[in-house]
């Protein structure tokens, strides 16, 4: 996470929707050599407690880890774009990137291979409503046999946030002249993701 505090957040209320919004992120786990990392789609769980519900297949590196819960983070970013010093109207400045991006940390857990089902349901209902007016896909569309023979070769994973932090580096540490400035340029240029969304997140701050 950003150093600045101006641009890092712990709000459970800004982060969690955030997160749930996005629905895709890294999942990092430590072992003896390097990182394990894993690019994975994800829902909020259904739990009381914080957590997030996601599915691994099963030649996975990092379930060979989990035969007791391991520590883990998972990376969630948002829109990223490069900022020109030009942008702000303002001399002395330098080149630098803005982006938003979320880091939750917790333990890991393999669930029972039972819950997988509902895992999969949860995940697929939250994106097919994105996608109304469509029928909403689901499961049950699928044969039994093919069902099945997908879930043997994905588990179900867990992971029960403990912690999170949170960077909206926005241009927030600017006048907002400069900021709303660059918004527009970062809007016009698209060196990055989703520049026209990170555009209005800029002017809203």
């Amino acid at each position: 996470m950003h150093p600045n505090p101006t641009f890092r957040t712990q709000e459970r209320d800004r982060i969690l929707p955030f997160v749930r919004d996005r629905g895709f992120g890294v999942l990092a786990v430590a072992s003896s050599e390097v990182p394990l990392m894993s690019h994975v789609p994800f829902v909020i769980g259904d739990s009381s407690e914080p957590c997030v519900d996601l599915h691994l297949v099963r030649s996975n590196p990092i379930l060979r880890l989990l035969d007791t819960a391991r520590p883990a983070r998972l990376a969630v970013s948002g829109p990223d774009s490069y900022v020109s010093p030009d942008w702000y109207g303002m001399e002395d400045q330098v080149p630098t990137w803005n982006y938003v991006a979320v880091h939750l940390v917790g333990l890991l857990e393999r669930l029972p291979q039972e819950a997988l089902r509902d895992v999969l349901d949860r995940q697929s209902a939250a994106f097919e409503e994105r996608l109304r007016p469509k029928p909403p896909w689901t499961t049950a569309k699928m044969g039994g046999e093919a069902l099945e023979r997908l879930m043997r070769m994905i588990v179900p994973v867990r992971l029960w946030i403990e912690s999170f932090d949170g960077t909206w580096k926005l241009g927030q540490n600017k006048p907002e002249p400069a900021r709303l400035a660059a918004a527009d340029h970062v809007a016009e240029a698209g060196l990055g993701a989703e520049t026209d969304l990170l555009s209005r997140w800029m002017r809203g701050v």
